[in-house]
C-alpha cells in the first residue's frame, strides 16, 4: 500500500472524474465554441478526458498519452466500452522523453491540448529521488545561485503548460488544463514575459476538495490563441456563463481585479514617509521566545529562567494578530539588539542573566541555517530598526484571508514586537497612528489592496502588496491632505531634533575620549 502511495505522489496523480472531464467539454463548446481537428492529452491517466473528448468532439482526431502502462490499458478498456472507433489512439509514453516537436509537425489543423497535469513541485519529487522531471533550465527567470543551479522550486503543471504554449506558438489551437488557480497565474505572467502575446486566459474556478479530496485552490485554465493581452476572464464555476472578474498585469504586478484596480489606480506610489515592515526574524522559538511563568519565564524547551526585562518585549504573533487578540500577549521575545549588525556584547554588562542563558543556548542558535546570521555578531536578530522600537503600530497578519488591520499599543509599559508573518507600520504619537489608521481601513484604500491581492497564496498579504498604497494619495482622496502634510512636518522636526541629539551625543563621547 506504501509503495502505491509513493508512486502516485512521484506522479502527482490526482485522476480525473469522468463527471468533471464531461463538463470541461461542455465548457469548452458552449462558453468557447471550440471545434478542433486535433484533440491531444500528452498526461492521459485512465482516459477520463480521452472518453469526453470523444463524446464531445466526435469529428476529432485525439492522441491519448500516459506513462503508466496500467493506465494505458485501463484508458483502452474504457474506451472500447463505449465506443468502437478507430480516430482515438492511446499509447504509452514519457512526457519527459518524448519527440513532441516530430508529433505536432505531422498534425494539421485547429489544435486542442486538454488535461490535468501533475499536482506535484520538483522540490517534493525530489524528496522522493523520482526520475519524472523536466531537466533543469532557468524557466521562471530565477536570479543568483538558483538561476545557475536551476534549484528553484516549481510546479511540474507549471512546466508542463509552458510547453504546450511553445507547441501552439505558431498555429491556432486552444489549451485547457485542470491546475492550481496560482500555477494559471505564474503561467500567465510567464507568457507576457515572452514577448508576442498570441493568447487570451480563461479561469473557471473549481472544487479541488469535492472532484479531488485536495485542499488547494484549484480551476480550469484555458488559454486560446486570440489576439489577446493575456488578460483572464475569472469565473466562478463551470457552470458560470456570467464574467465574475478580469485579472491581468498592469503596473508591472499581476492584479485580482482589473476593474476595481482601474477604479482607484491613482492611489499607488510608495510612501516614503510611512513604509511598510516585516516582524523580527530570529528562526530559533524554543529559545528566543518565552512564556511569562511562575519564577521567571519558561522557553520552548519547558525550561524556565529569570532573566531582566531590559531586552524582553511582548510578542504578538499572526495568529494574535489575525484574530484581533492585540490587548494581552501570551509570549515575550529576545530581541537582542536595536539595529541590524549591533554588537551584543554589551549585553553581559547590562543584563548578566539574559547573557548567561544566551551563553547556554549557544548550539541551537548556532544552528541557524539562513546565511543572512553569517558574519554577523553572537546571537543576532533580523527585522529590526528604529520603527521596531517606537510605541504605536498599526499591524496585519501576512497569512489570514482578510484586511484585518489593528492598531496597537505598548502593553506592560512596553513597545510590541511582531513575529515575521506580520507586516506592521510604526509611529511615536498614539494621535498620528490613529489618523494613519483611518486612512488605512477607508473604504479606498481598503478596495485598492483587495484589487491586488489573491486570497489563495499562502501569504496574500505581503509587504509588497501594502507599499504600492501611497497614503498621501489617500489622504487627498478623503479630503485630508492638509493633517497629512501636518503629521509629515512632526515627522520631519523629530527627526532633525533626533540627528542633532545624535550629533551631540558623538561629539560629547569623543571629547571624552580625547580627554580621558
Amino acid at each position: 500500500m506504501a509503495r502505491k502511495s509513493i508512486g502516485k505522489r512521484q506522479y502527482g496523480d490526482f485522476q480525473t472524474p469522468i463527471n468533471l472531464a464531461d463538463k470541461v467539454v461542455e465548457v469548452l463548446k458552449r462558453n468557447h465554441n471550440i471545434k478542433p481537428e486535433i484533440v491531444i492529452e500528452p498526461t492521459c491517466g485512465k482516459g477520463a478526458f480521452v472518453c469526453a473528448a470523444n463524446e464531445g468532439f466526435g469529428h476529432s482526431h485525439i492522441f491519448g498519452y500516459e506513462i503508466n502502462k496500467e493506465y494505458v490499458d485501463e484508458a483502452t478498456s474504457s474506451l472500447n466500452a463505449i465506443s468502437s472507433t478507430n480516430h482515438v489512439s492511446i499509447k504509452q509514453a514519457d512526457f519527459f522523453d518524448t519527440d513532441w516537436k516530430k508529433i505536432l509537425s505531422e498534425l494539421s489543423g485547429y489544435i486542442l491540448i486538454i488535461g490535468n497535469p501533475p499536482w506535484v513541485t520538483s522540490s517534493e519529487l525530489s524528496i522522493l529521488n523520482s526520475k519524472n522531471l523536466p531537466e533543469k533550465s532557468n524557466f521562471q527567470n530565477r536570479k543568483g545561485i538558483e538561476a545557475i543551479t536551476g534549484s528553484g522550486n516549481f510546479d511540474i503543471s507549471e512546466w508542463m503548460l509552458l510547453q504546450h504554449v511553445n507547441w501552439l506558438s505558431n498555429c491556432d489551437g486552444a489549451i485547457a488544463f485542470l491546475c492550481k488557480y496560482a500555477v494559471a497565474r505564474k503561467v500567465m505572467r510567464q507568457v507576457r514575459q515572452g514577448g508576442e502575446h498570441r493568447f487570451f486566459g480563461h479561469i473557471y474556478l473549481i472544487d479541488a476538495k469535492a472532484y479531488f479530496d485536495a485542499s488547494v485552490e484549484a480551476c480550469l485554465f484555458i488559454l486560446t490563441t486570440d489576439a489577446g493581452n493575456v488578460d483572464c476572464e475569472v469565473y466562478e464555476s463551470l457552470d458560470s456563463t456570467k464574467l465574475s472578474r478580469i485579472i491581468g498585469e498592469r503596473d508591472g504586478c499581476i492584479v485580482s481585479n482589473v476593474k476595481v484596480y482601474k477604479k482607484w489606480r491613482h492611489l499607488k506610489g510608495q510612501d516614503p514617509h510611512y513604509i511598510w515592515r516585516s516582524g523580527i526574524k530570529h528562526d530559533c522559538s524554543k529559545v528566543m521566545e518565552l512564556e511569562p511563568a511562575k519564577g521567571g519565564f519558561k522557553n520552548g524547551l519547558n525550561e524556565t529562567f529569570v532573566l531582566e526585562n531590559n531586552y524582553l518585549y511582548p510578542l504578538l504573533k499572526s495568529s494574535d494578530v489575525g484574530n484581533g487578540r492585540i490587548t494581552s500577549y501570551r509570549k515575550v521575545v529576545l530581541i537582542t539588539q536595536k539595529t541590524v549588525g549591533e554588537e551584543t556584547l554589551s549585553i553581559k554588562r547590562i543584563a548578566q542573566n539574559t547573557w548567561k542563558y544566551l551563553l547556554s543556548h549557544r548550539e541551537y542558535l548556532d544552528k541557524r541555517k539562513s546565511s543572512i546570521y553569517r558574519n554577523k555578531p553572537e546571537f543576532s536578530v533580523f527585522g529590526i530598526g528604529p520603527y521596531t522600537f517606537k510605541d504605536w503600530k498599526i499591524a496585519i497578519s501576512g497569512f489570514y484571508k482578510k484586511l484585518k488591520f489593528n492598531l496597537v499599543g505598548p502593553l506592560d509599559g512596553k513597545t510590541v514586537a511582531f513575529d515575521d508573518t506580520v507586516n506592521f507600520l510604526s509611529f511615536d504619537t498614539e494621535a498620528e497612528a490613529r489618523f494613519i489608521f483611518r486612512l488605512i481601513t477607508s473604504g479606498p484604500s481598503l478596495e485598492f489592496l483587495e484589487s491586488m491581492i489573491f486570497w489563495d497564496e499562502k501569504r496574500p498579504i505581503t509587504v509588497e502588496i501594502l507599499r504600492r498604497l501611497s497614503l498621501k494619495a489617500v489622504a487627498t482622496e478623503l479630503g485630508e491632505f492638509k493633517q497629512y502634510k501636518q503629521w509629515i512636518e512632526v515627522q520631519s522636526y523629530t527627526a532633525t531634533g533626533q540627528l542633532e541629539l545624535g550629533i551631540a551625543e558623538k561629539k560629547s563621547n569623543y571629547q571624552v575620549r580625547v580627554s580621558s
